[in-house]
């Protein structure tokens, strides 16, 4: 009777040829983990240079807190005038984000306001 399927051929690979297989993944897969760890964990020569800040505008070191709220409190009450009269000045959206911008100045002097009877309860 003959097949109407034919036997699987002989297993034509040898153990030089499944050996240089397995080499070739291993390379594969040492380039793949030295490309993953560039992108997501890069050497130390690759990150950014420590940040130093600049010296033309900075503030005293030995300043106190409260000092710096209040200076805070001020420039942030500042912003929120100019703001404000820069609205007035628009109409339509652009009113809008004015306005909008003003009150995120003023929710950040509350903070402030607050961060200072926190210091200084009168």
């Amino acid at each position: 009777m003959d097949k109407l399927i034919p036997d699987p051929p002989f297993n034509t690979t040898t153990p030089n040829a499944e050996a240089s297989r397995t080499e070739e993944l291993l390379k594969d897969r040492e380039a793949i983990k030295r490309a993953l760890d560039y992108y997501l964990d890069p050497p130390t020569q690759y990150t950014e240079k420590p940040r130093r800040p600049s010296t033309m505008f900075m503030v005293a070191p030995g300043a106190g807190t409260e000092s710096l709220l209040a200076h805070a409190y001020e420039s942030l009450a500042s912003a929120s005038v100019l703001a404000t009269d820069f609205a007035n000045n628009l109409i339509g959206p652009q009113r809008h984000t004015a306005l909008a911008i003003q009150q995120i100045i003023m929710l950040a002097e509350l903070a402030v306001n607050r961060a200072l009877d926190n210091v200084d309860p009168a």
